[in-house]
């Protein structure tokens, strides 16, 4: 079970990681986040944000509704800066 999903509906991937930034603080070390994610970059797109960063990657999540994405939060992940979520701070 996720601690936290959230639904960035049919969003853009840069947008998604943007907001999915806050999440992750909130959320806190140890959590499990599940994205529901539409955009096709998505399965590309947060393994690769998840590598750069430090988080977690769990995967695609089985016999979700929609497109969903599972990641646990890192505690010594590293930032990204506000506006451009490839990018260190």
């Amino acid at each position: 079970m996720p601690d936290l999903v959230v639904d960035g509906g049919d969003k853009l991937c840069v947008q998604l990681l943007i907001e999915l930034r806050g999440h992750v603080r909130e959320a806190g070390p140890g959590a499990v986040i599940h994205l529901i994610a539409t955009d096709p970059a998505a399965p590309v797109d947060l393994p690769a944000w998840c590598h750069m960063t430090g988080h977690a990657y769990l995967g695609p999540v089985e016999g979700a509704e929609r497109p969903t994405y599972a990641l646990r939060v890192a505690g010594d992940a590293k930032e990204t800066q506000e506006a451009k979520p490839w990018h260190a701070a």
